[in-house]
């Protein structure tokens, strides 16, 4: 046994699982559809590939924190569209979204603690608190539990995988028993511009944060709302003193967005067509999958707002997904995201117009 090789306590890559039921779905004649992860299939804008192409000459180091332009434009739309109440000091580019769900309880120095993580959540708030030496602890309440014992408190509305949508109400009062007890509170947003049948509230909208962003901090990510998956471009806004420690230790690590990408994500921003546009096409393939999955006897739940379907035919979510694959259609089994998803799966709308066609047909024949 080696010294060095200690056991990671990370649970298995819940994506491996569905290996066999991708090669069932394969053999169908009309090949697979696959909706079991949320990968952008639509072109990148114009607006930003040029972006990206005009700053491809970058021969030195980027900035951290981020071009003067990309800070500007990171508080420009968080003051515009979340209503937030920032400055530069306030706001930070990443590399996706992901980087800071795995990795913000290390960034900010907690370890030993226990980071709350909602009861049905995307598996890697429970890796990044495993990565920082704390305990991930699942929960539909965070108020219910003891101060003393938590490091950070994660929320995420639109939620992966329900897409079911907190009211500003309900985020407030966790945000007042953060605030009350000195813990932080993260909302994962990366959805807020998807919502269809509920609007969704950032927490540093002053419905939620009375208007100052102390003790918050929320996750954006263009990887839905701009096709930019590829180009892993997010940024975090909120309390500058967090904010600032996430700053330090990522200048420590080398955590540079490529400058190319700071250019692209400037304009990304700065352009609200595409982000219309790409909404019509999701809502129109959500119309198309929705009334396939409940002619075909499912039920759906929740799923007001992000790109996915959280479906229910009331039997173990293993089944399902065996039985859709048999039809040449690959789910995500609700279990990926917690005991509470057992009879779920999760149906991305994130395929082409014809794909999910051919989904919708295969589920009505």
């Amino acid at each position: 046994m080696r010294g060095w090789a200690a056991e990671a306590n990370l649970p298995v890559f819940p994506w491996d699982q569905l290996a066999p039921f991708g090669d069932t779905a394969r053999q169908h004649p009309d090949g697979i559809v696959d909706l079991s992860i949320g990968t952008p299939v639509d072109p990148t804008p114009a607006v930003v590939q040029a972006a990206l192409r005009a700053a491809s000459d970058a021969p030195g180091y980027p900035l951290t924190i981020g071009t003067p332009a990309l800070r500007a434009a990171l508080v420009a739309w968080s003051v515009g569209r979340l209503g937030a109440d920032v400055t530069a000091a306030n706001v930070c580019p990443s590399i996706g979204s992901k980087e800071l769900v795995s990795l913000l309880p290390m960034l900010l120095g907690i370890t030993g603690k226990q980071v709350l993580i909602p009861a049905l959540a995307y598996p890697t708030y429970d890796v990044g608190a495993r990565l920082a030496g704390c305990e991930p602890v699942a929960t539909d309440d965070p108020t219910q539990h003891d101060p003393s014992k938590v490091g950070l408190v994660w929320v995420n509305s639109p939620s992966n995988p329900t897409g079911a949508v907190q009211p500003a109400p309900e985020l407030a009062r966790i945000v007042a028993w953060g605030r009350e007890h000195g813990v932080l509170i993260a909302s994962d947003e990366c959805y807020l511009e998807l919502g269809w049948e509920a609007e969704p509230v950032s927490v540093l909208h002053p419905s939620v944060s009375g208007g100052t962003p102390e003790g918050l901090l929320a996750l954006h990510s263009l990887s839905k709302r701009s096709n930019l998956a590829g180009y892993r471009a997010g940024f975090l806004v909120g309390d500058a003193h967090a904010v600032g420690l996430v700053v330090e230790a990522r200048k420590h690590i080398g955590l540079l967005p490529p400058a190319p990408v700071q250019a692209a994500t400037v304009a990304a921003l700065g352009d609200d067509a595409h982000v219309l546009a790409q909404r019509e096409v999701y809502r129109a393939r959500r119309s198309l999958l929705r009334n396939a999955v409940e002619k075909a006897g499912f039920r759906v739940d929740h799923s007001e707002a992000g790109l996915y379907l959280w479906c229910t035919r009331d039997e173990d979510c293993w089944e399902t997904v065996r039985s859709l694959a048999r039809q040449g259609i690959l789910a995500a089994p609700g279990a990926f995201y917690g005991a509470a998803g057992s009879q779920h799966v999760r149906l991305a709308l994130t395929a082409t117009d014809e794909r999910i066609a051919a989904a919708a047909d295969r589920l009505t024949a």
